[in-house]
């Protein structure tokens, strides 16, 4: 730590949920305010400036009262850990009311409201007030006592400002650099998307229009209860394995049944092989895996749905047809506590098939195609993390006295 630098408490530097009489002194209950939805606070945004406002009166009772210069804090999960955080300013009347998952944040004379706004931009500091939440899942919160405890360095408020704006200014030239590889990664999966629904609406002689029913059997799997998971076995893959395989990632299994029931099931109803197809249906929509070698294992009822007994397809180029309609998939579900997505609606879903040596040709240039977006995709997510650890080091070395 430099020589001149404090440590602090937020407590000893700043003024917690600052009092709504603060308002009532200077507004009557006509006067317009600014209201601030937990939306509106972003997410690598310094300010909060919101569009909408409210008469005092209507806001004054139930909602959390903030002003111009005062920092914001999303309390609740998962917006704490996202990193929800903002500085109001340009507020109507310079007041402004909000969700009461704010933490409303004062600093005193010894602390700039920015140089606070990038010390709990920190992931560190995300990190270990999400270890201390408490609550509900879904509802945990931050504690007011953990921010209030919560210790910062403080140097000279000329040295904050100096630290702020190297902060600024590489973090401005860090966004646009973002910008830039987050827009070729879209441009990277656009290219390949125009290709795709290019195959499939530029038909050719030969294409004949055919219902899913019509040129093989979507199914699911024999029910398995939970009763029957063991240690070790034959592997289970739920939707979360599907997806995984879908994707071409590693899996480590987590589920298994046992090898007599595993027999028992082949021999009396049939198990998935290779040139089959599994596709995710219930929540996850439209996750598509082509069974290849000859690997033992099964999978879950209803949650992933099996095509089989597709002859006249190659089963890679079946992938690419479904992959080119998965809005269409998710679309065709339907329910109201999830989306899942009925065998009967995908029946009589009509696809246009090519002659067989045509549609593995097809799926050889998309393969290669798809093989080159995933190429360009990685050297843009490489990118975006180095991006990001930029970012982590230089608040570390901001606030270690190191800039």
């Amino acid at each position: 730590m430099k020589a001149g630098w404090a440590i602090k408490s937020l407590r000893d530097l700043c003024t917690f949920k600052p009092p709504k009489s603060e308002a009532k002194a200077k507004l009557c209950a006509t006067d317009k305010v600014s209201f601030a939805s937990m939306d509106v606070l972003g997410i690598d945004r310094m300010y909060l400036e919101s569009s909408d406002t409210r008469s005092f009166s209507e806001v004054a009772g139930s909602y959390t009262y903030f002003a111009d210069g005062d920092v914001l804090l999303a309390k609740i999960t998962p917006c704490f850990e996202n990193g929800k955080l903002g500085i109001a300013r340009n507020l109507v009347n310079g007041i402004g009311f909000g969700s009461s998952e704010y933490f409303v944040i004062r600093p005193n004379s010894e602390l700039t409201a920015t140089y606070l706004y990038y010390f709990l931009l920190q992931p560190s500091f995300r990190e270990e007030g999400a270890k201390s939440m408490t609550g509900a899942v879904g509802h945990k919160r931050v504690s007011k006592e953990f921010l209030e405890s919560h210790n910062i360095p403080v140097p000279p408020v000329a040295e904050q400002r100096r630290i702020v704006a190297i902060l600024d200014e590489a973090f401005d030239g860090i966004a646009t650099a973002k910008a830039n590889a987050e827009k070729n990664l879209q441009n990277a999966r656009a290219l390949f998307e125009s290709h795709l629904q290019s195959v499939f609406t530029q038909r050719g002689d030969g294409w004949v229009e055919k219902t899913l029913e019509e040129l093989g059997t979507i199914t699911s799997s024999k029910r398995i209860f939970k009763s029957e998971y063991i240690k070790s076995g034959i592997p289970f893959y739920r939707t979360k394995e599907i997806k995984e395989l879908a994707n071409g990632r590693e899996i480590t299994t987590e589920l298994f049944i046992s090898k007599d029931r595993y027999k028992e099931i082949k021999a009396n109803f049939g198990v998935p092989k290779q040139g089959d197809i599994l596709l995710t249906a219930i929540g996850t929509i439209g996750e598509i895996y082509v069974v290849e070698g000859d690997n033992d294992f099964y999978f879950k009822d209803g949650n992933v749905l099996w095509l089989k007994k597709f002859n006249t397809i190659d089963p890679h180029f079946l992938r690419y047809v479904l992959i080119s309609f998965v809005d269409s998939l998710n679309k065709m579900s339907h329910g109201s506590a999830y989306s899942a997505l009925p065998i009967q609606r995908l029946n009589a879903h009509r696809i246009f098939v090519p002659p067989l040596a045509l549609q593995s040709a097809i799926a050889s240039q998309l393969d290669a195609l798809a093989a080159e977006t995933q190429r360009l995709e990685s050297i843009c997510q490489r990118k975006l993390d180095a991006l990001d650890a930029l970012k982590k080091s230089l608040l570390h070395q901001a606030f270690s006295g190191e800039l």
